[in-house]
């Protein structure tokens, strides 16, 4: 009965043992897929940062060249609005004298 009670111990010893290596193994597999995913993640960020700077630069240009445009768009109807001061103005004196 004792060599029945140790061969059951050591059977049971050993279904344990190759349970605990399978569930690390499992372990293991499911750290390197994690790992994995957040290295997919982490990349994914930065080309998402990289766009998102990329856009930023063209929306400022494009701002910066319109807000160029309107301002030498203002200097030529400031120059054209001072010319007809001038024109009328002129107008004003000459039918002044009549």
């Amino acid at each position: 009965m004792k060599k029945s009670l140790f061969v059951a111990a050591v059977a049971a010893l050993a279904l344990v043992a190759c349970d605990k290596k399978a569930a690390e193994d499992t372990v293991n597999s499911a750290d390197s897929a994690v790992s994995a995913n957040v290295d997919s993640l982490n990349t994914t960020i930065d080309s998402t940062k990289a766009q998102v700077d990329s856009t930023t630069a063209k929306v400022g240009d494009a701002v910066e060249k319109t807000a160029t445009d309107v301002k030498e768009g203002a200097k030529d109807a400031v120059k054209d609005a001072a010319g007809a001061v001038k024109e009328g103005a002129a107008k004003v004196e000459e039918a002044a004298k009549k």
